[in-house]
């Protein structure tokens, strides 16, 4: 009995002790502390809402859009709304998959905020925005939920505007494309992070990327009252987006449709082809009228975001790698295109400009006999007729005369490399600085490439020759290789005379891309200057407002007088009519419109030739520069020249209406009207 008393007791002083505990807890609550908590309780707070701008079009030198905007209905979700239901929204999903026909698992992912350990995909945006699920729902489903809202709450369906390409195909890599923001680049944008809003999309590549800030606009700002739960009471203030200016190119749709059908039936005609690009530039000015890649894609793969199946797709050898510009990113052997730069090293060299050369079959360089086309000798040549005839061991003997006089294999202190030097001052070895990113620099191959090189393959080149290459199933191929990688691994820092004399015809290790060739042509025969090409033209604002022009500028110069400019410009004018490229112009006509160029053949190990054509027109006053390459294409002759055949025939008006009117380019920006449309579209 005593000891139930003493547990009573015990169980007694606990109960008080606890009620005397909450009566303090509960006099601190209310009294000491109660108008704090009750400020609390009652008080609103604000959060920020970014509201994107909408993005500016991309337009062609007459207005015509390239990309624009179109309205779409977009399914989006409150997710603050459905989490705030019994069953955190289940039912509303369930329903929503049903009609947007998407699991439910989907659509869970979808408004998942992003974090640590989540996977996408996920919300990256504030949760006071609405977390778009679907972007591309046509009307049917979007009434289904509009008229039934009792039983989506949460869910809407809104006109948003997404990109559209009129041209289709035409143009992608130049394009380029959006893409979500990544946070990765909020970081680096830090300047910029205020004014994302995790639904902004970037440019990701080409002009969308270049010039993604003017394009994008100035994001709004919605501040939005929250009670202490979250929900949403009202609009504090709000500021509204400003649009994205408009950027005009300096590219012509017309021009560009005709390109891209002419390179896809260049490579139709080529069985082996893989890839091809087409640049046109305005000779005048380098601004770039047309410029295509096979094979091409269809950029309305972006909209609305891509799969990760689909993007592996792009990127893939059995696709081509389309999202890879050809144009800008391609590096191949010019061939005899090349010869341009080899007049002109042997004019600096001290070669006579109307000298006479002995062109034989085949010359000996290093001991080793080099043959021209086919090994057919021409006879005595002067260098305008070694350039229609595209005479080879002319270019052969006259490198190797200038590679012994840099020391041949025991080179001079300071080698004089003419052919090298000259080559770099046509732009080639270098990025020629197009507003497009990723361009590639191509490569010119002297002395010091050739040391840089065996630095950093001679542990590898000298292990090779002594292992082989057991990896090779063809043993005359694997016994060629394992003799190279002993000669690399021996003597390969040292610049061979066979080097110099593929040099000089654009071969060995020369590479260029086709906006470099076209570039070098442009200055050829215009005034002298190099430039670095442009796409963007102006940048409008929407009510027609020029904010500014987009210059073109001179980055050098050739080293060649006016006179020698002039020899070489008639030269190439002799080629489609009587030279390697007859065959290719055969009944075009030159009476209307006078075409000059030059073929090239560029051999490549283990694949089919690479097919070159550069030209320009009029021969008289050019207004068009056109390259046309085609890989594994063969003949310059059999597959680029036709090509450029059909670009110009196109252009102006050959048994078809004319892309070009006249023929002339336009030399001023589009008139927009007050409303922000184009004057006379």
């Amino acid at each position: 009995m005593m000891r139930m008393r003493a547990r009573l007791l015990v169980l007694h002083v606990l109960v008080v002790t606890m009620l005397v505990v909450l009566a303090v807890r509960l006099w601190q609550v209310q009294v000491v502390r109660g108008h704090e908590f009750v400020t609390r309780a009652t008080e609103t707070r604000t959060r920020t809402v970014i509201v994107p701008a909408v993005r500016g079009q991309i337009l062609d030198s007459h207005g015509r859009p390239l990309v624009r905007n179109k309205t779409a209905l977009v399914v989006s979700v409150d997710r603050t709304r459905l989490t705030r239901m019994p069953d955190g929204g289940m039912k509303v999903l369930r329903k929503l998959s049903a009609v947007l026909g998407r699991p439910v698992a989907e659509l869970q992912q979808r408004i998942t905020p992003c974090g640590p350990g989540v996977s996408k995909p996920c919300w990256t945006g504030s949760p006071y925005q609405a977390v778009p699920l679907d972007e591309k729902v046509d009307t049917r489903e979007a009434l289904q939920i509009l008229e039934r809202q009792e039983e989506f709450p949460g869910v809407t369906a809104e006109v948003h505007s997404v990109r559209q390409y009129p041209g289709g195909r035409a143009g992608a890599q130049m394009l380029g494309y959006l893409q979500p923001v990544t946070e990765a680049e909020l970081e680096k944008r830090e300047g910029l992070k205020a004014s994302f809003s995790g639904v902004d999309l970037v440019g990701r590549d080409g002009l969308e990327y270049v010039y993604d800030e003017a394009l994008r606009g100035k994001s709004g700002l919605r501040r939005v009252q929250v009670d202490r739960m979250g929900k949403a009471l009202g609009v504090e203030e709000q500021t509204a987006p400003v649009p994205g200016d408009h950027l005009v190119t300096s590219i012509d749709s017309r021009v560009q449709a005709v390109v891209e059908k002419a390179l896809a039936r260049a490579m139709k005609s080529a069985p082996a082809a893989d890839g091809g690009a087409a640049v046109v530039l305005d000779a005048r000015t380098a601004r770039v009228v047309a410029l295509a890649s096979a094979p091409g894609y269809d950029p309305a793969i972006w909209a609305g975001g891509i799969s990760a199946r689909g993007y592996q797709w792009l990127m893939s050898d059995k696709s081509g790698k389309p999202l890879v510009s050809r144009a800008i990113n391609g590096q191949f052997a010019p061939g005899s295109t090349f010869k341009i730069s080899s007049v002109a090293s042997m004019l600096r060299a001290g070669y006579p400009l109307n000298g006479k050369y002995d062109c034989p079959g085949s010359v000996m360089v290093g001991g080793r006999a080099f043959s021209g086309f086919r090994g057919i000798p021409l006879g005595t040549l002067s260098l305008h007729m070694a350039l229609v005839k595209s005479c080879d061991t002319i270019f052969y003997k006259a490198a190797y005369e200038q590679y012994l006089k840099d020391g041949g294999r025991n080179p001079k202190k300071v080698p004089k490399e003419v052919f090298a030097n000259t080559a770099r001052s046509f732009g080639f070895g270098a990025p020629t600085g197009v507003d497009l990113p990723g361009e590639s620099s191509g490569r010119i191959p002297d002395r010091a490439w050739k040391k840089n090189l065996w630095n950093a393959t001679h542990d590898v080149s000298c292990e090779r020759s002594r292992k082989g290459y057991p990896e090779v199933k063809d043993r005359a191929r694997a016994d060629f290789l394992k003799r190279l990688a002993l000669e690399n691994c021996t003597e390969g820092f040292l610049l061979r005379p066979g080097d110099s004399a593929n040099f000089s015809i654009g071969q060995g290790d020369v590479l260029v891309t086709p906006m470099q060739l076209a570039r070098a042509y442009a200055a050829l025969v215009s005034d002298g200057k190099v430039r670095s090409p442009r796409i963007g033209w102006a940048l409008v604002r929407p009510d027609g407002t020029v904010v500014k022009t987009i210059p073109v500028p001179v980055v050098g110069k050739l080293p060649l007088n006016e006179k020698e400019r002039h020899y070489i410009k008639d030269a190439l004018s002799d080629v489609p009519s009587d030279g390697t490229a007859a065959g290719a112009f055969a009944g075009f006509p030159m009476n209307k419109v006078r075409i000059g160029g030059k073929t090239g053949t560029a051999e490549v190990w283990g694949k089919q030739d690479t097919s070159w054509f550069a030209s320009f027109a009029p021969t008289k006053n050019p207004q068009y520069v056109v390259v046309v390459m085609v890989s594994q294409g063969g003949q310059g002759a059999q597959t680029a020249a036709p090509a450029a055949r059909e670009i110009y025939e196109g252009i102006y008006g050959i048994k078809r209406p004319p892309a070009v009117p006249g023929g002339k380019l336009t030399t001023r920006l589009p008139q927009f009207a007050p409303d922000g449309t184009v004057e006379g579209q």
